[in-house]
């Protein structure tokens, strides 16, 4: 009975969260100028509008810009991080870890009005590159998870057999483990990445009329009417996604990624 009803589960799961998505983007191809469906002929105009949205194209170039302000600080600092915690004995470390759990165990609304009042007593409100700090704070953990599981496969043995060979500490930091950990710092990246472009609750509070980021102007948007061209925006996020995940099965697999997770 169990062995028939875990697939049964599983298999309307997966339609239930794929239904949706399908919807979208087959709406997104409609020659009407609403929402139906099924869509109402074929059509690529709406991606055609989104091309000419001169709003929408900055609004993306701002988000884009904040992603990777996002990852390249969460690079350094989640890598360096991740290593200490695995490696070495450290005082307090449960307190640490705790520690840097607080930003993603606190509600994210919470987490943007700290931020907020934070922003505005150093004056850096109205500025986009804040946004990419306060996402990669909120978002943190998940590259140090990422890179702690890497690194917890490390045989330390082959650390000290560099070392007994002569290799100073820094050789062997960069030629040893920084390749060991690669895995978990290119999974770590790109969930940074793809979450910094996708978040909203905080760049809701953080971002102005000026510095506003795509997930905020679509929100704008569908405030006063849902058009077919949301739709099609929709359809290229889900194509990024898909695009993450094929980059991530070719540079370090998907069952590497999968087992890291475990």
């Amino acid at each position: 009975m169990k062995k028939i009803a875990f697939p049964s589960v599983t298999l309307f799961c997966v339609v239930f969260l794929t239904i949706p998505t399908l919807i979208v983007i087959a709406t997104s191809f409609t020659s009407s100028d609403a929402i139906r469906f099924p869509p109402e002929g074929f059509s690529l105009q709406w991606y055609a509008e989104l091309l000419e949205a001169s709003s929408i194209r900055r609004a993306f170039g701002r988000s884009l810009y904040v992603a990777l302000i996002c990852t390249l600080i969460a690079i350094p600092v989640g890598t360096l991080a991740a290593l200490a915690m695995v490696k070495y004995r450290i005082k307090y470390l449960g307190a640490i870890r705790l520690y840097l759990l607080l930003p993603f165990t606190m509600p994210l609304v919470v987490s943007g009005i700290c931020l907020l009042i934070l922003y505005g007593h150093m004056n850096i409100l109205d500025q986009l590159w804040p946004v990419g700090v306060a996402l990669c704070i909120i978002n943190l953990p998940f590259m140090i998870w990422a890179v702690a599981a890497s690194a917890n496969a490390l045989d330390a043995d082959v650390e000290y057999a560099a070392a007994s060979l002569g290799a100073p500490p820094v050789q062997t930091f960069l030629f040893v483990t920084v390749p060991a950990v690669i895995p978990g710092v290119v999974t770590g990246s790109l969930l940074m990445f793809v979450l910094a472009m996708n978040e909203f609750v905080v760049s809701l509070l953080l971002v102005s009329k000026r510095t506003m980021t795509l997930p905020v102007e679509v929100f704008l948007s569908i405030r006063s009417s849902v058009t077919p061209d949301l739709a099609a925006l929709a359809t290229i996020y889900v194509l990024v996604s898909v695009i993450a995940i094929i980059v991530l099965d070719r540079l370090i697999g998907l069952e590497t990624f999968l087992k890291s997770k475990v």
